[in-house]
């Protein structure tokens, strides 16, 4: 028997190993070319420090110098001293370089491409041999490189993993982009896209607790993976709010799927919101701060936020100055490109 660890660095870098029943999370990486940091190798000196954000570990001995209880409570371990007993992932605050760790680069075609909104588009990658390799965690990205230039670019997939073989991103068109110049005058089936893979720490942790997730235009990518993620496991019983605002109604997108996630999630449901609508607009018109429900709010939660600046900056603003219980944030925001 084997398990899966996800090792996830500052920097954004994420390397998978596979860990052997009773193999020690340390010896494991090294195996596999990840030089998580070690001195020691005793659980004394604490120098292979990280944190535990999904999944079941056991230690072995932790001395009191390197992690109180609280900590350990906490889910903060020792690579050296950790053994898996469950796939998890892990997060270790250090840059991947230092561990000889460095980006991995995919190719594939494109076999889906369409405008699904008036600041949207879908395009769909197949992946070529060498794509069973990718793995990511739901509402990881990738950085493409936009064909016939030495441009790249980030974006979130909007899957939650390339297990059959195909990746899908949800992007932003922008006026004068060079990737959204791209897609509306250049982009074909059959075009190959080249992109570094998996990145970022911002991804779903351990479902313990409600969700409240909140995104903002094609910040909504991250998310489409996530719900995909709970649907595929089947054992979510927490709620799942989304809150969804977009500039003009006419930027809406994917509402079908999140209509589908309804039905196969036990309790998720979803609001939109229009700050500046058309005439024609019926819904609710203001800021995604306007959705949130204080009286969902007034219990433990955790908190996803994913789109630009300024809407990250006023939802965290917001989660400060109302007296909420105890929450957990983490968040991504998507810088216009």
């Amino acid at each position: 028997m084997s398990y899966t660890a996800a090792i996830v660095f500052r920097d954004g870098n994420t390397r998978f190993v596979e860990v052997k029943e009773n193999e020690l999370l340390m010896d494991a990486s090294l195996r596999q070319g990840v030089n998580l940091p070690v001195d020691c190798r005793e659980g004394v000196c604490a120098t292979c420090r990280g944190l535990c954000e999904s999944g079941e570990v056991e230690l072995d001995y932790v001395d009191e110098e390197a992690l109180s209880e609280k900590e350990i409570k906490a889910g903060h371990i020792l690579a050296c001293q950790t053994r898996l007993k469950s796939s998890g992932s892990f997060y270790f605050d250090v840059d991947s370089t230092l561990c000889s760790v460095s980006s991995e680069c995919f190719t594939g075609t494109v076999t889906v491409f369409k405008q699904v909104s008036d600041a949207a588009a879908l395009i769909e990658i197949k992946l070529d041999g060498e794509g069973s390799r990718l793995r990511y965690l739901p509402g990881q990205y990738a950085r493409i490189r936009i064909p016939d230039t030495d441009q790249w670019r980030a974006y979130s997939f909007a899957n939650h993993s390339a297990a059959e073989g195909y990746v899908r991103f949800l992007i932003r068109l922008l006026p004068n982009g060079v990737m959204s110049d791209y897609l509306r005058y250049r982009c074909r089936v059959g075009d190959e896209i080249t992109f570094e893979a998996p990145m970022g720490s911002f991804y779903l942790r351990e479902v313990e607790r409600p969700l409240l997730m909140v995104a903002g235009g094609t910040g909504l990518s991250a998310f489409l993976g996530m719900l995909e993620d709970l649907a595929a496991r089947g054992d979510c019983t927490q709620t799942v709010r989304l809150c969804y605002g977009v500039t003009q109604d006419m930027d809406l997108s994917e509402l079908d799927r999140l209509d589908s996630f309804k039905t196969q999630l036990a309790d998720f449901d979803y609001e939109v919101i229009v700050m500046k609508p058309s005439e024609y607009w019926q819904g609710k018109q203001g800021v995604v701060c306007d959705l949130f429900d204080k009286d969902y709010l007034q219990q433990p939660f955790d908190a996803y936020l994913c789109g630009p600046p300024p809407m990250i900056d006023a939802t965290q603003t917001w989660l400060e100055v109302n007296q909420l219980p105890e929450y957990k944030l983490y968040f991504e925001k998507f810088v216009s490109s």
